[in-house]
């Protein structure tokens, strides 16, 4: 099939997935494409069991999908340039520090523990690896998921300052995670590497997370001073959306991380560009088209995290380990948000229920699949990519579903609101 053809399909998919849940799942957006899909695929593995269909030639199709170039070299840098356009960049500045450290120190302390505790269960169950690849599947689980969190946040109505740090921790941390994972990556590829050679990749990694937001504030500045020179919200959009690809392809070439870039840049249009450069007939127009994106953008991205199980290889062993790797996942994220916390606890106020709604809301999503379907062919990839979907399952239909009652219960309707 061509490309064309392959998106046709994907579209024509997601449509009519997102009629059936408008219609009769009446789930959440996203959760209720994936909940689609994942049935498409139940059902047409058990009719291959049966011996009443073939797959070969719907898993060949799948299979010619890169699912890991499309969302990390493409979608990636609509999503987030999206999702930051609508965070309140006067609530991030006073929340800063809770930010900066739960997205980085956080990522940190959860890769390691959700790592060492997935390397204990697999050696348990007789299935040994190196511990190298244990912190590999760490620093890809241990970020949420942006696109995840800032769906099922649309549907709730908590409080505008949990809303902020939430969604923005979502945004930063997949970077952190990205540095991390690619650092074990190396690692891993040359476990003889030396110290000197570690500390050059140290630097390099600096390097992209300080490099990435001063090019975000440079393109978005640049960009912000286009709009205000204009009135017309059709150069407007084409302006945000060059901003965005052309932004994201950059980083990539100059070699920093591009989804902290495109977070940085959509902070600054979605704020200054507000203040002082667009109208506000011109921004609802923005807006608009904005949030159409990433809702189809959404929509085939969660449709293709279903029908992936078509193609992607899970045993009994890739079950029994997937399942103790959502226990050491959220382990991981509950301690890795608990620390932080309590050691700021003297000089920040944080909400009632902070630590568990951030440990249960943080969802994981298509990020983790993608970073997985990168690792290099071996008996470790197939066993961190099972392990990877089934935890990314999970975390979107059971914790997505149920994180609006979570949070009810937690700090009550009135709060919530």
């Amino acid at each position: 099939m061509t490309a064309f053809q392959i998106i046709a399909l994907l579209l024509t998919f997601a449509g009519l997935g997102a009629y059936i849940n408008n219609r009769f799942l009446k789930l959440p957006a996203t959760i209720g494409l994936m909940v689609f899909a994942l049935l498409i695929s139940l059902s047409a593995v058990g009719l291959n069991k049966l011996g009443l269909v073939n797959l070969n030639a719907a898993s060949l199709l799948i299979g010619q999908i890169d699912f890991s170039d499309i969302l990390l070299h493409g979608m990636l840098s609509f999503l987030l340039f999206a999702g930051a356009m609508h965070i309140d960049l006067s609530e991030l500045k006073k929340r800063r520090a809770i930010v900066g450290i739960l997205a980085t120190v956080g990522v940190v302390i959860a890769t390691f523990v959700t790592g060492s505790l997935v390397w204990v269960a697999a050696k348990g169950l007789g299935f040994t690896f190196p511990y190298i690849y244990a912190l590999l599947f760490g620093a890809l689980i241990a970020p949420t998921d942006p696109v995840a969190v800032l769906g099922i946040l649309k549907e709730t109505s908590m409080s505008k300052i949990f809303r902020v740090k939430i969604g923005s921790e979502s945004l930063f941390n997949d970077g952190v995670g990205v540095v991390l994972f690619v650092l074990f990556l190396e690692i891993a590829a040359n476990p003889h590497i030396s110290s000197s050679a570690v500390q050059d990749i140290i630097l390099l990694l600096i390097w992209s997370g300080v490099g990435s937001v001063i090019l975000g504030l440079t393109l978005g500045w640049i960009t912000y001073q286009f709009l205000s020179g204009i009135d017309d919200y059709k150069v407007e959009t084409l302006l945000t959306l060059a901003l965005a690809a052309g932004g994201y392809s950059l980083a990539e070439i100059v070699h920093v991380s591009a989804p902290i870039t495109m977070v940085v840049a959509g902070l600054v249009i979605g704020n200054h560009g507000e203040i002082f450069g667009i109208s506000h007939k011109r921004r609802r127009h923005l807006d608009m088209f904005w949030e159409l994106l990433d809702e189809i953008l959404n929509a085939v991205l969660f449709m293709l995290i279903g029908l992936e199980m078509m193609v992607i290889p899970i045993s009994a062993l890739h079950l029994a380990i997937g399942l103790a790797a959502i226990l050491a996942m959220l382990v991981g994220r509950f301690i890795s948000v608990a620390i932080p916390i309590y050691l700021m606890n003297f000089k920040y106020r944080f909400e009632r229920g902070t630590i568990p709604l951030l440990t249960w809301g943080g969802l994981r999503g298509g990020i983790s699949i993608a970073l997985a379907l990168s690792l290099p062919t071996g008996p470790e990839k197939d066993f961190i990519l099972g392990m990877t979907y089934i935890v990314v399952v999970f975390s979107v239909l059971f914790q997505g579903t149920t994180f609006r009652h979570v949070a009810k219960a937690i700090i009550g309707k009135k709060e919530g609101k």
